[in-house]
């Protein structure tokens, strides 16, 4: 099991490189108090302790018991804050908290301002604990995905706060009600999550009434996106059903069971590497009628409210659109004049409006990794 956890998390921290994490600074760059240029204020200063929509209150001292058990003591709000998952660092940018996070690490570079943060990636997986220690922060935000490096960052003299592994919308809020507690911002915490369950709501009435297409989101390798996880949850609000479903976390499938499932749609994150002609899914009917769906890799793979909102509706308009685009191609045109159907498909097997071109391997964070198993 070490073993298949180990292969499948270095192959996702590739396919996470391509996906798209580019313009962070380097590993030993300096960071100042906050990002000067955003003009966002800290919420943290304030004396007077703040209640979210979501009945938690903010006040210090604080403590709080985490994912391993530990309780984690905070006197004031934190000043000085690294995240080691890209998630965490969304979630903070989320709640105007951007101003106090002095470490992020590679994956969020796609976040305005990380450029002017410590890089506090390692070399090869995770980060590196002497570039978190560097930044003298006085809380560390880990996420599921770091839970190898907890005890480490620990034992360096650090204050880490775990979280536990998302896996549903539920889980997410739930993850952002404690980052508001911690950095003692509960109102703008309950704000964003009535927001993201606004867009849910919004996007499930979308998508009510479709049919939905079967699907499948491959990682790489033959491991994909199965249930209980908060893709699956995000691809069903958009108005797909994971084929995978029924396989729990992010199982290993063979080729035959693949095409036993037959996705007719493929959730991607790079619209040029050419999944679509690679086996065994060129031989499903995604394959055949080159039927993918493009989310962008941070909005897919990241468990934090901006994704939800932008990979649910993403979703939903691609799926949406090519409905209608079917209906209108069964339909008969009121345009036209000699009776003929106005087809929108190509004759010659174009894909489907709302849907992209062939696309490749892809990643997946690795708060995402839950139970691997190899599938016969």
């Amino acid at each position: 099991m070490r073993t298949q956890f180990a292969v499948v998390a270095g192959l996702l921290v590739v396919t996470a490189l391509v996906g798209g994490a580019v313009g962070v600074a380097a590993a030993d760059g300096s960071v100042g108090a906050g990002d000067q240029s955003t003009g966002v204020p800290s919420k943290a200063t304030a004396a007077t302790p703040q209640t979210g929509g979501d009945g938690e209150t903010c006040s210090f001292p604080l403590s709080m018991t985490d994912a391993t058990g530990q309780t984690v003591t905070l006197e004031s709000p934190p000043e000085r804050i690294v995240t080691t998952n890209p998630s965490a660092a969304q979630t903070l940018w989320e709640l105007g908290e951007r101003d106090r996070v002095v470490g992020v690490t590679q994956y969020a570079s796609y976040l305005e301002g990380t450029a002017r943060r410590t890089n506090v990636s390692a070399a090869g997986l995770g980060v590196s604990v002497e570039q978190v220690v560097g930044t003298n922060p006085d809380l560390v935000m880990a996420p599921n995905a770091s839970a190898d490096q907890v005890e480490s960052l620990r034992e360096a003299g650090l204050t880490v706060y775990h979280f536990p592994a998302a896996t549903s919308i539920t889980d997410i809020a739930a993850k952002t009600t404690t980052t508001g507690r911690l950095v003692g911002a509960c109102a703008a915490a309950a704000d964003t999550n009535a927001e993201m369950r606004a867009a849910v709501d919004a996007t499930r009435n979308r998508t009510a009434g479709i049919d939905r297409p079967a699907a499948l989101y491959p990682l790489g390798g033959g491991f994909v996106a199965g249930g209980d996880t908060f893709i699956t949850a995000v691809m069903e609000i958009g108005g797909l059903e994971n084929v995978a479903a029924e396989y729990a976390g992010y199982p290993q499938l063979s080729d035959e069971v693949v095409l036993q499932a037959d996705p007719e749609v493929l959730v991607v994150t790079d619209p040029d590497a050419p999944i679509l002609e690679t086996e065994p899914y060129a031989s499903t009917t995604a394959g055949q009628t080159e039927r993918v769906v493009v989310v962008e890799v941070q909005w897919m793979n990241q468990p934090a409210p901006r994704s939800v909102v932008e990979a649910t509706a993403t979703i939903a308009d691609a799926v949406t659109e090519s409905e209608e685009a079917t209906s209108n191609s069964d339909g008969v045109s009121a345009e036209t004049t000699d009776g003929e159907a106005d087809s929108t498909a190509s004759e010659t097997g174009a894909a489907a409006p709302g849907f992209g071109v062939p696309v490749a391997v892809l990643a997946v964070l690795f708060g995402l990794l839950g139970a691997i198993r190899r599938r016969p």
